[in-house]
């Protein structure tokens, strides 16, 4: 999962670049980058690390120009390095810049089309480095002796009939303007935001709407699945929508846990999704157990706040706030390897002893992917003195691996692959587990907007929504366990040292 953002504006752009990726850094903590356009010059700064630590004055001063994309990563199948952060740049034709949201699951096919075919070649392994130079080669293939709006949207149509997968994405265009597009599903969002500038008018495009409030965007609309909307170096917006369009599909996950819940996602607000998300958890534990002995429900911080006030309102018990958040650590979901996740629950999660001593808990969280940061909590709750700890997540079982842009692992890694509740309750070392029923969890969100009829579900369902090639799914075990991880981390530090 990853954070994008382009704006094409009237006056330097950098800085609200910048303030926009600082607020889509909950999307990607890997690396950040910016790519503007003075004249007919791109500019491009991009490092790993946080947004504060890649861009240093001197950095910034370089941006100029009032027409730019910013990118937050953070790493799915590719490397955890800084030869992959974004956006990525082409010189031919025009000279482009791209930054990806997403992920591509035909990427061996295209990376063989690219080299025999198109003549191109990638410095990486990285998805979004495939998907600008598709992008590249079919506007160098229609050649016209000038671009136009339309030329860009038919080269946006090749792309959607060539890639497969997830991806939102904007492209910085040398001396011609900005290009957004999402897949032919809407699985990955992008919204599009407008202001009145002093000079004109602004348009903005990003993966969340709360970018766009804080740079104070009007939010005019999330793309509709298939639709590329090119915004011209003189502010003309022009829209299309490709026959490849499917039915909007767009990832459930964002509404669990990746989105901020100051957002608005397909017109649906992340926050008021996630209350009800607690709402319907409540109603499952008063069917199971309408005699429970919960004396207190307990948010682990942050996400699962939203879910945990009104479940437990609707249980009529106290809630409380248990763990103190150390703000300074990573989201340990995105944490590479297991040993660095372990490590990291305990130094971002301190537990107030008060909250959990002689008393049965109920411990709320948005999801358990792992399982390596809930039984941590769970083991804490038990040393600050809880006589019984209970454990609830948001959404249902995570037992297939997503393969459209969050880094969800191996199967094997998967603590409820293969398990069924109660054999994860007993690894876990809860006294009681209690997970979201997945039709609950798509209403809480669909309640929104009627007139989504699907979501993604595929890491609770196994049901992926473009198909998956035969082979796709061990090519990605391959890629993205933590056994293949830390080799390619050991062989890169190797190459390092040499």
């Amino acid at each position: 999962m990853c954070g994008i953002i382009g704006i094409v504006g009237q006056e330097a752009v950098a800085p609200a670049l910048y303030d926009a990726l600082t607020i889509l850094q909950h999307r990607g903590q890997d690396a950040a980058g910016i790519a503007t356009l003075d004249g007919y010059q791109i500019k491009l700064h991009k490092s790993s690390g946080l947004v504060r630590d890649v861009f240093a004055p001197e950095q910034m001063a370089s941006l100029t120009g009032n027409v730019g994309i910013g990118h937050v990563r953070y790493p799915t199948a590719g490397r955890d390095d800084s030869s992959e952060s974004q956006p990525f740049y082409v010189n031919s034709p025009y000279g482009i810049a791209l930054g990806h949201n997403g992920n591509l699951i035909n990427t061996r096919e295209l990376t063989q089309q690219l080299f025999d075919s198109d003549r191109r070649h990638l410095n990486t392994k990285s998805d979004s480095e495939l998907l600008l130079n598709v992008l590249a080669h079919e506007l160098q293939n229609q050649n016209p002796p000038r671009l136009e709006a339309e030329h860009i949207f038919t080269a946006v149509d090749q792309v959607y009939k060539r890639c497969d997968g997830a991806y939102s994405a904007v492209a910085l265009i040398c001396g011609h303007g900005v290009v957004g597009f999402r897949d032919p599903c809407g699985i990955r969002p992008m919204v599009l935001g407008f202001r009145e500038g002093k000079q004109g008018k602004e348009y903005a495009l990003a993966s969340e709407s709360v970018a766009l409030d804080v740079l104070g965007f009007t939010l005019l609309r999330d793309l509709r699945p298939g639709e590329a909307v090119f915004i011209s170096l003189t502010g003309e917006l022009y829209s299309h929508v490709s026959d490849s369009q499917k039915e909007l599909t767009p990832c459930i996950f964002e509404y669990v846990y990746f989105a901020r819940p100051d957002s608005l996602v397909d017109d649906i607000s992340v926050y008021k999704a996630r209350l009800r998300m607690g709402q319907a958890l409540a109603r499952k534990i008063l069917r199971e157990r309408p005699d429970h002995d919960i004396d207190v429900v307990i948010p682990v911080p942050d996400t699962s706040r939203t879910a945990a006030l009104p479940l437990a309102y609707d249980l009529d018990v106290k809630y409380r706030e248990g763990f103190i958040k150390n703000r300074y650590i990573g989201r340990t979901f995105i944490m590479p390897g297991q040993k660095m996740r372990k490590k990291s629950v305990r130094q971002k999660l301190n537990a107030i002893d008060l909250e959990f001593r002689k008393k049965n808990v109920l411990i709320v969280d948005d999801s358990i992917v792992r399982g390596t940061t809930s039984k941590k909590i769970i083991q804490m709750a038990r040393e600050a003195g809880a006589r019984k700890v209970y454990f609830a997540s948001a959404s249902p079982p995570v037992r297939y691996p997503n393969i459209y842009g969050i880094d969800m692992p191996a199967p094997e890694e998967l603590i409820a692959a293969g398990r069924n509740e109660q054999e994860i309750q007993q690894a876990l070392g809860a006294d009681w587990l209690i997970y979201q029923d997945l039709p609950d969890l798509i209403q809480a969100c669909r309640e929104g907007n009627e007139l989504i009829r699907q979501f993604d579900t595929s890491c609770f369902s196994g049901e992926y929504v473009t198909g998956v090639q035969d082979g796709y799914l061990e090519q990605l075990r391959e890629q993205r366990s933590d056994k293949a991880k830390k080799k390619r981390r050991l062989k890169d530090a190797a190459r390092v040292a040499v």
